[in-house]
């Protein structure tokens, strides 16, 4: 079991490595300079020689690269030298020194994500620390609104099998996996937002914590997340409809459900003791899936209703050219996809003793 595990974290780890190249590079063929974009209408060739020289980004990319990886590592070797772009400080990168040399330092830290480009030097650990309990809250909602909407109307359509109930359930969910995100945000955020904002009370675009009338402090807005979870439960409720009424139709076409019924158990105990457990297997996978996806792909929806998230800082970022930020980001949901797929794994062997943890 135990090679298996280190298999899996070996793996996952090539996995990081392959998305943050991905993205390295990438931003490094696109056209634009981040030099440029930090000093604006300031711009002169000095200072844009100075910047470049600062950032590293007169090096070759490979160096570049080398250097990313470097700050990136829990064990990394850094020079002592003030003009290398290694340069050990321990403000900078918070190590604790494994061994010293006379010019260099091997080191035990956190992953270092360097520094925002356009935010006046803050660590890009600090914006993603501001930005993703938002997020994750929002994710969190638009999961928990998807599995109580999505099993409960996947009941629904399986006990009203081939009635008029059923298939209107399946229009509403292939409906909701068809339409894209930022088409939902916005006629959502339009239509209750806007439209019907004197009913409703919710408004087209708001944040978790918003500032009070006096401007001194901040007061919980609720009602703003409302909108933005709906909107992004929508595809994973369309998807957890289908799959539970598939999973549990499965299910209830068994021997052992027959024998059930034979026992005198009533349709509620049937599917509440023997069909829903057994019927919820597939379901809890694509669930992990989708809660990891929601936290990746909430950029539209945060965006649209201006909601303080990693979605919507990614988006500011991209326009900018604020690599440091977009990298860390990337990296952190990555981080995360993973985690939460080694997670799911424990809880599918919980649910199905035959499956074995780590197989």
């Amino acid at each position: 079991m135990l090679k298996n595990v280190l298999s899996k974290i070996f793996y996952a780890l090539l996995t990081l490595l392959g998305v943050v190249s991905l993205v390295f590079f990438l931003f490094n063929v696109l056209p634009g300079d981040p030099a440029q974009m930090m000093l604006g209408q300031n711009e002169n060739s000095d200072q844009l020689a100075m910047v470049k020289k600062k950032y590293g980004f007169d090096l070759p990319v490979s160096r570049q690269f080398a250097l990313y990886l470097n700050d990136l590592s829990p064990v990394s070797l850094h020079s002592k030298t003030e003009d290398d772009l290694s340069y050990f400080t321990t403000e900078k990168y918070n190590a604790f020194p494994i061994i010293e040399k006379e010019d260099y330092v091997l080191v035990l830290k956190w992953p270092y994500l360097r520094t925002s480009y356009q935010k006046r030097g803050k660590k890009v650990s600090t914006v993603i620390s501001e930005t993703f309990s938002n997020t994750f809250i929002l994710a969190l909602a638009s999961i928990v609104i998807a599995i109580f909407l999505g099993i409960v109307l996947g009941i629904v359509a399986t006990l009203n099998y081939n009635t008029w109930v059923d298939r209107w359930l399946q229009f509403v969910s292939t409906l909701g996996m068809s339409v894209p995100s930022f088409f939902s945000a916005i006629l959502f955020s339009w239509f209750f937002g806007f439209l019907y904002h004197q009913y409703t009370g919710l408004n087209m675009s708001g944040n978790l914590y918003e500032l009070d009338d006096f401007g001194e402090g901040r007061v919980l807005q609720l009602k703003n997340l409302i909108l933005p979870a709906v909107v992004l439960g929508i595809r994973p409720i369309a998807v957890i409809i289908q799959l539970m009424r598939s999973s549990l139709l499965d299910v209830l076409s068994q021997d052992y459900i027959k024998t059930a019924y034979s026992k005198g158990l009533s349709t509620f105990q049937v599917i509440y003791k023997h069909g829903i457990k057994n019927a919820l297997n597939p379901v809890v996978t694509v669930i992990s899936g989708w809660f990891a996806s929601l936290l990746a792909g909430a950029v539209f929806v945060e965006y649209i209703f201006g909601w303080k998230g990693m979605g919507k800082e990614i988006v500011t970022s991209l326009n900018t050219l604020d690599i440091p930020v977009i990298m860390g980001i990337v990296l952190t949901l990555s981080s995360l996809f993973i985690l939460i797929n080694l997670a799911v794994d424990f809880i599918y062997a919980q649910l199905d003793p035959q499956v074995k943890l780590f197989n």
